[in-house]
């Protein structure tokens, strides 16, 4: 079962650690990356860039509308991602606790959810996932 892993810190932590800091801890991200591909268990994952170079695209009377930035104000940020493929939630949760960054911030576990098991042929964006 794949489970996105979503990766919060607080605005300014890691640019307030020193440069040594930051690369130790970049290098340990690099290193949990290789260690879940050598296990077979990384589908994916990428760091974001800041929050301020967001966009959030959202419905307003019917028309697309824009906003500058992330669209939830939070005292933590999404920093990165990564999607595991492991066997259950305790696995993940397993994998997820040995994630460099959860020392520094907090991540969020979350499933999948095969969208091959809904019937998506609704339109609009209050369409119903109805389970096929």
């Amino acid at each position: 079962m794949k489970y996105i892993c979503l990766g919060y810190i607080e605005p300014g932590k890691f640019q307030g650690m020193t440069e040594e800091a930051q690369h130790a801890m970049l290098d340990a991200c690099f290193e949990y990356d290789d260690h879940l591909r050598a296990n077979g268990h990384f589908a994916a994952g990428e760091a974001l860039q800041p929050p301020k170079t967001a966009l959030t695209l959202y419905w307003k009377n019917g028309k697309v509308a824009t906003m500058d930035g992330p669209y939830a104000e939070t005292k933590e940020q999404l920093g990165g991602y990564f999607m595991i493929d492991v066997p259950d939630l305790d696995a993940a949760l397993s994998w997820a606790q040995r994630c460099p960054g959860a020392a520094r911030g907090s991540i969020e576990v979350r499933p999948i959810w095969p969208i091959t098991e809904y019937d998506v042929t609704a339109s609009g964006p209050d369409r119903d996932f109805a389970k096929v």
